[in-house]
């Protein structure tokens, strides 16, 4: 059987090694698709399942000019083929970006590493992608872009109760950190490419995704595995773990597999974005402390460090616009979502434990 009718699709993940990009190549491989996933590092927790992995640093527009080429199935990143044989990819997913949890975010500290690496990323893919069309005289590969709601304005999340998050609400813009500056940014770069030139994008505001496999400890966690990490990491009687902020602060959170569905049905659909894709099931910093300690068993005392950072008082994701053009909305609650990675994350802390962690 010839091998090129073995696969759907070609797709080009960007990212892969990180959390949402090693998921979202679990996925396109079952769905049929030839996947070759691209990355500082291998995936943390578990083997890729790309066709093909290839390591390298996407700041680099010479790299990046080489692994948007598509040479065959073989797994042919480094195989001498004649220009004229290189082909577009049907589908880029470009995950890779330097981002955190709040801890690395909001500090300060790391702005200029932040904007500098996640804007000259961006500009390498659009921009050597924009001249491989120009040589192929074809626009066929459509992008997605993972943009973040941390690019909504300050102004409309001063409420811990009744954040606006619509998708109109973006402007006037007043992100409060450069990480959100950057993440609008560079949505309106892609949306500039698309006016410009042409190349099909999709450009999703992602809402605190979490799960397995996903960043847990060392800095850079979001809030719900530091949480998991440091109520699992008390003694079976339970004691108290450090909250950040007075715990009033509210955000929602949505499990990854949900993000993965919402993201495969934007790019399939012909609605560009920008769109969110979240839960709207809004909780406090508190109510997420007292979740986990539910699934743990456990009785958690709240230790508050007032002077840490925290983001914007309250963020919800508003799901009406992916409703209404794409039929999606979150179906999993989050006590069940923290329920899996809890228990992942004791599955880590055990492995650390006995020195099997990777």
């Amino acid at each position: 059987m010839d091998v090129m009718t073995e696969y759907n699709k070609t797709a080009l993940v960007l990212g892969a090694g990180g959390f949402i990009g090693s998921h979202m190549v679990k996925r396109l491989r079952r769905e049929g698709y030839w996947v070759r996933g691209v990355d500082l590092k291998r995936p943390e927790y578990s083997e890729t399942i790309a066709n093909e992995f290839i390591q390298g640093d996407l700041t680099d527009p010479t790299f990046v000019r080489r692994v948007i080429r598509f040479k065959g199935y073989a797994g042919n990143f480094y195989a001498s083929v004649p220009d004229r044989y290189h082909e577009t990819f049907d589908e880029i997913y470009q995950f890779a970006a330097d981002m955190g949890g709040a801890g690395f975010v909001f500090t300060g500290e790391n702005d200029a590493e932040i904007m500098q690496n996640s804007v000259t990323i961006n500009l390498n893919v659009l921009e050597e992608q924009r001249k491989f069309n120009d040589a192929k005289e074809e626009n066929k590969t459509k992008i997605f872009y993972s943009g973040s709601a941390c690019m909504y304005p300050e102004h409309n999340q001063l409420d811990p109760d009744n954040p606006d998050c619509r998708e109109e609400s973006a402007y006037p813009a007043a992100p409060d950190s450069e990480y959100g500056w950057e993440k609008l940014f560079s949505e309106r770069l892609y949306f500039a490419y698309n006016r410009n030139h042409g190349i099909p994008v999709r450009v999703a505001r992602y809402h605190n995704i979490f799960g397995p496999e996903g960043t847990w400890d060392g800095g850079r966690e979001k809030a719900p595995a530091a949480i998991c990490r440091k109520v699992a990491r008390l003694p079976e009687v339970g004691g108290g773990i450090e909250v950040w902020g007075d715990g009033l602060q509210t955000r929602s959170f949505l499990f990854i597999d949900e993000c993965i569905e919402a993201t495969r049905r934007l790019m399939d659909s012909d609605f560009m974005g920008p769109v969110n894709i979240g839960s709207e099931e809004m909780v406090s910093i508190n109510q997420l402390v007292e979740t986990t300690a539910k699934v743990s068993g456990k009785v958690v005392r709240k230790l508050y460090k007032l002077d840490a950072p925290t983001g914007v008082r309250g963020r919800n994701s508003n799901n009406d616009l992916i409703r209404e053009n794409l039929g999606w909305d979150y179906s999993q609650s989050l006590e069940e979502g923290i329920r899996k990675t809890y228990e992942w994350i004791c599955t880590q802390i055990e492995m650390e434990k006995n020195g099997n962690l990777n």
